[in-house]
């Protein structure tokens, strides 16, 4: 967990648009699988997108056709553009790693749709 971390959250109004953004420290997770899960207090955590090392993308049905994840494999960064946001989609958003090893995430940020 401790070569991933988040950036980006923040507070936005219904219908807005919001960008994270998470680095892979020393690119350790280059050519492997990530992405993004979502954890709203009290509820469980919920899968929200992946991008594979040649790109291929899947999406939650919640969130598809709203939000698209990038990734540039030269700055060991992926992203998530987030727009049409709705207020359950606040949640403390982690960025995460599938590999050989093991599932990995970073300490979070926290995004708040709200009026």
């Amino acid at each position: 967990q401790a070569q991933l971390k988040e950036s980006g959250g923040g507070l936005v109004q219904p219908g807005g648009s919001l960008t994270l953004s998470c680095v892979d420290a020393g690119g350790a997770y280059r050519g492997y699988v990530m992405g993004w899960d979502r954890q709203a207090p009290e509820k469980t955590r919920e899968f929200v997108a992946d991008i594979s090392g040649g790109g291929t993308v899947i999406y939650s049905d919640s969130v598809k056709g709203r939000f698209t994840i990038s990734r540039d494999n030269a700055k060991n960064t992926i992203s998530l553009d987030m727009k049409s946001l709705k207020p359950e989609d606040s949640a403390v958003y982690y960025c995460t790693a599938h590999t050989s090893w093991g599932d990995f995430w970073g300490q979070g940020t926290q995004v708040t749709v709200s009026s």
